[in-house]
């Protein structure tokens, strides 16, 4: 999902692909060093990458010193979300071919992954340098500056590319993240129209003529859903801003926030995606808002009010009923699993069990999705009630978070659900987060009543949760003596 933490992992394309068996030996008798090789290359370009994994480990016990094999097994690793197994593979590698510029990008991409941030950018330094004709080296090199927490250098290298390859969409998405996670709205902002060129996202086969921010007075103007939950919830902020400028909004969402979003301020009419398209003027993408209406210098523009149905308030109420004398807590330790910086992001529930032995503290589980079932059968379950396993929708959610004293997540939709409810939430961020929350900032204009949580280093967690330890006893503390 470009909008949501963009090509977060910044790793390049086509790394899960082999290069083929080529040199001596290639009739070589089938479980012969040449012979295993081949047929590890066809299962890998087959998509048989269990297959392949064993034929590339048999044949790199025989043959240690085939660069092109430890490269391709890598590369398999890396598309198997093996991430530090996969820079070990393509260290060996570049080891044994220094000059191979092919295998020099692998080892980029295996080391942004594995969050050796710093070691990338000089891999992806050297790249440029070497093949400056190709767009993807300098893409690659501004989505590690941009993890690195150097967006304006990170746009400053897009923008070089750009300068040889001025229609390349990766190049324009990555100048586009990187302005943005420097809070340069304006310009980050009208950049990311790019997100469209990549392929990773496709528009809405929508028949109303897009809206390129004309005076909307008078206009209907039907604003589209894009990209992930978390983004419809951030940019519901600005409807109330097109409908002051006199505009009729209407507003397709996706089934599951229909009902939350049921009655939001300065939208005349509510529909759900697949429905027939209504009678505008004017189509907008959400991310698009922001870019037609602006941020004001003072920040942006406060999260309408959300009317959440009694029958969901109702069902929380029961939920959370029997935890009445205790200091409740929800918490979320996954996002989508299809977002490709997951990994990145997320970490294992066990996490949180620390925090369930602090005196008169009451876990309970955002999470909704396909991890539930092990989720459920984890021991970490018997200590963290399952709130979330059975709602129906996001106005389930929500009426959930408001029964919460506090929410720790680092999940992007149950953050922005949290925020635009006014719910005190710690936002858990990875060494290089979602672009809205910047490089070192502890708290966010977009959610007031929000605490980021940052990781000191690549992968640090463990720092990210003595810091939630020690807070929560704290706040913990203040709650018992607010009950004498």
């Amino acid at each position: 999902m470009v909008g949501g933490t963009g090509n977060g992992t910044g790793g390049g394309t086509g790394g899960g692909g082999a290069q083929g068996a080529t040199g001596p030996g290639r009739g070589d008798r089938p479980n012969g060093p040449a012979g295993l090789r081949a047929q590890a290359v066809a299962a890998h370009r087959a998509g048989r990458l269990e297959e392949a994994f064993a034929l590339y480990r048999a044949h790199l016990a025989r043959t240690p010193g085939d660069a092109h094999a430890w490269t391709n097994l890598g590369a398999l690793l890396r598309r198997q979300g093996r991430h530090d197994a996969a820079a070990l593979c393509q260290r060996r590698a570049h080891a044994l071919a220094p000059d191979d510029l092919a295998i020099l990008g692998n080892l980029g991409n295996a080391l942004h992954d594995s969050d050796a941030l710093d070691e990338a950018l000089e891999v992806r330094r050297r790249l440029v340098a070497a093949r400056p004709e190709a767009a993807e080296t300098h893409a690659m090199l501004a989505a590690t500056l941009r993890g690195l927490g150097r967006g304006r250098e990170g746009a400053a290298a897009a923008a070089a590319g750009l300068a040889r390859h001025p229609g390349d969409g990766e190049l324009r998405v990555q100048r586009a993240l990187s302005l943005l996670s420097a809070h340069d709205w304006a310009a980050g902002f009208e950049a990311f129209a790019a997100r469209w060129e990549t392929g990773e996202l496709v528009r809405a086969a929508c028949p109303v003529p897009e809206w390129r921010g004309e005076d909307p007075a008078g206009r209907r103007i039907l604003v589209l859903p894009e990209q992930g939950f978390g983004d419809a919830l951030l940019m519901t902020r600005f409807l109330p801003v097109l409908a002051a400028r006199g505009a009729e909004v209407f507003l397709a969402a996706k089934p599951a926030l229909t009902r939350l979003f049921d009655g939001l301020p300065g939208v005349t009419r509510l529909l759900s995606t697949g429905d027939p398209w209504p009678d505008a003027d004017f189509s907008a993408h959400m991310m698009d808002l922001p870019r037609w209406l602006g941020v004001p210098e003072t920040g942006p523009p406060r999260s309408p009010p959300l009317r959440i149905p009694d029958r969901s308030k109702a069902r929380a109420a029961r939920l959370t009923a029997p935890f009445a004398e205790r200091f409740r807590v929800g918490v979320c330790w996954s996002g989508s699993v299809t977002y490709r910086a997951n990994f990145k992001r997320s970490f294992g529930p066990e996490r949180f069990l620390p925090l369930a032995g602090i005196p008169d503290v009451q876990l309970f589980s955002l999470y909704k999705g396909p991890l539930l079932e092990a989720f459920r059968a984890d021991a970490a379950s018997a200590l963290i009630v399952d709130a979330a396993g059975g709602d129906r929708d996001f106005a389930d959610a929500a009426a959930t978070i408001l029964e919460m004293d506090l929410v720790i997540t680092m999940d992007t939709a149950v953050a922005h659900l949290a925020g635009v409810l006014g719910k005190p939430v710690w936002n858990l961020l990875a060494f290089a987060p979602f672009w809205l929350y910047g490089p070192e900032e502890t708290t966010t204009p977009w959610h007031p009543s929000m605490r980021l949580i940052r990781q000191a280093r690549p992968g640090d967690w463990d720092g990210v949760f003595a810091a939630v330890a020690a807070g929560l006893e704290a706040e913990t503390a203040q709650w018992r003596e607010a009950r004498r």
